[in-house]
């Protein structure tokens, strides 16, 4: 599929002396508008009283928005590798934006099928392509730290709630000046309407401007000082290429894929329900002793732990390796999800805290698997490896709202629940994350029949192209 001249690969190449440090913000006003995918839990309560409907029939949105997230990343990798950032961030932008159109009209005129079409499935095109875009980018332009370019390009996703969670909160009290975030107060549907049209002009801006910033390295280009010869070699890390059609075929992959289904699994199914939950585990009668706006903030902590966790637990696993760390994100979240459902109502800073770690280890599972995978398969074709293996995070979109909002559903009515009805669903991710502890103790290298028979890029793929199909 070409794209328009203004789009292409050849016309981002940076010049000699390019700062590489001026990319990251390219990454970060892509990724903290889609994040906002993370503070949906704000206004879910409104739509469920709007369209006057049950958690697990919002909760579906959420879960349609992940899938396509997930099928577009997967369908696109490669496009998105061959033809550059600019493209992709550019495509992104359109669907993101269009998404929140749809949606806001569907919002508005009560057609509940039309928030499914918008926000979930254009949104959800939107936010798989935006994802990836600038992941194998940020892996060329940093040879030398894989694990930290990956939480650069992908902790602005995670903080996205960080902004989005209060920004809306105020939206919707300045288009409803009945809803003031106080318990037992519920914006009403134009409101929030009102806030996807508005989400949707704001986010064009800042997705544009990334598109337009980002730049991609010569080929033959590397860091000052860095010589690929000289890196340490560790265990699990290939200086060999796989193609993605190749990587899909082996063991190591669908054991990372059962990985991140299971890190996703447990992390998303809080988060998604965040604001509710925290009221929920500190309810006494009919009200709780959390106001929605605290809810409000509690969401962007957990992004901000989200955010984080994408940063400093990826950039750790360039010293102590990615399986080592997987065993943290997946052995000490057993232990917290555990005390998060025996202990976490009895004081309010267990419950947090312990979310808090929870999600810090979601958010780092999400950047340290790009490097993950460029220590087993390589660079070449890395960015689709990583779309197709995001199915993962489809699966478990689907999966993680509907374990908890299918068992809360079965416990009581929305805004009448406590603790003692979310422990069920909280020792399902337990299980889950069990699962993938042993799956990540199986990965092994990568076998050599499944290396490329010369090292090449996506740029050299492009160029060659008969050399590219004979393969």
């Amino acid at each position: 599929m070409a794209v328009p001249s203004f789009l292409a690969r050849e016309r981002i190449v940076a010049r000699p002396g390019f700062n590489r440090w001026l990319i990251p913000p390219a990454a970060l006003a892509v990724h903290l508008c889609i994040g906002q995918a993370y503070a949906t839990s704000v206004y879910k309560t409104a739509l469920v009283e709007h369209f006057d409907t049950s958690l697990t029939a919002i909760g579906i949105i959420f879960s349609i928005a992940i899938v396509m997230l997930g099928v577009s990343a997967a369908l696109f990798g490669t496009w998105v590798d061959r033809n550059g950032p600019r493209a992709a961030m550019f495509t992104s932008a359109v669907f993101w934006v269009t998404g929140f159109l749809v949606g806001g009209l569907g919002i508005e005129t009560g057609q509940l099928w039309l928030l499914y079409l918008g926000y979930g499935v254009l949104g959800g095109i939107g936010l798989g392509i935006g994802y990836i875009s600038p992941v194998s980018t940020l892996i060329k332009w940093f040879p030398d730290r894989p694990g930290l370019a990956t939480g650069m390009a992908i902790m602005g996703f995670g903080g996205g709630a960080l902004i989005a969670s209060p920004l809306s909160r105020q939206l919707m009290n300045y288009y409803d000046p009945a809803y003031d975030g106080t318990a037992g107060t519920v914006p009403n549907g134009e409101a929030v309407a009102a806030l996807f049209f508005t989400l949707a002009a704001v986010y064009l801006v800042f997705m544009m401007f990334g598109a337009f910033i980002v730049r991609v390295p010569a080929n033959d280009w590397r860091p000052a000082g860095f010589d690929p010869a000289s890196v340490k070699r560790k265990a699990l890390v290939t200086t060999e290429s796989v193609s993605a059609n190749n990587a899909i075929k082996t063991p190591q992959f669908w054991l990372l894929w059962t990985v991140l289904f299971c890190n996703v699994t447990a992390g998303i199914g809080i988060l998604e329900q965040a604001a509710p939950m925290i009221q929920d585990f500190f309810r006494n009668g009919e009200t709780s002793t959390v106001a929605a706006a605290t809810a409000a903030g509690f969401v962007g902590l957990l992004s901000l732990f989200n955010m984080g966790g994408r940063f400093v637990w990826s950039s750790t696993s360039d010293y102590i390796g990615r399986k080592p760390i997987y065993m943290v994100y997946l052995g000490v979240g057993i232990v917290l999800y555990v005390i998060l459902a025996t202990l976490g109502s009895t004081a309010t800073w267990i419950f947090v805290l312990t979310a808090a770690i929870i999600i810090s280890f979601y958010g780092g599972g999400f950047a340290t698997i790009p490097a993950y995978l460029r220590d087993l398969f390589g660079t070449y074709q890395v960015g689709a490896i990583h779309g197709r293996l995001l199915t993962a995070w489809s699966a478990a979109g689907v999966a993680g709202p509907l374990i908890i909002n299918g068992v809360l559903d079965t416990q009581g009515t929305p805004g009448q629940l406590v603790a003692a009805n979310y422990r069920p669903a909280l020792f399902i991710m337990v299980g889950l994350l069990a699962i993938g502890f042993v799956a990540n103790l199986l990965v092994r290298p990568v076998a050599s029949k499944w290396y490329e028979p010369q090292t090449t890029t996506p740029a050299t793929a492009r160029a060659n192209p008969e050399r590219s199909a004979a393969r």
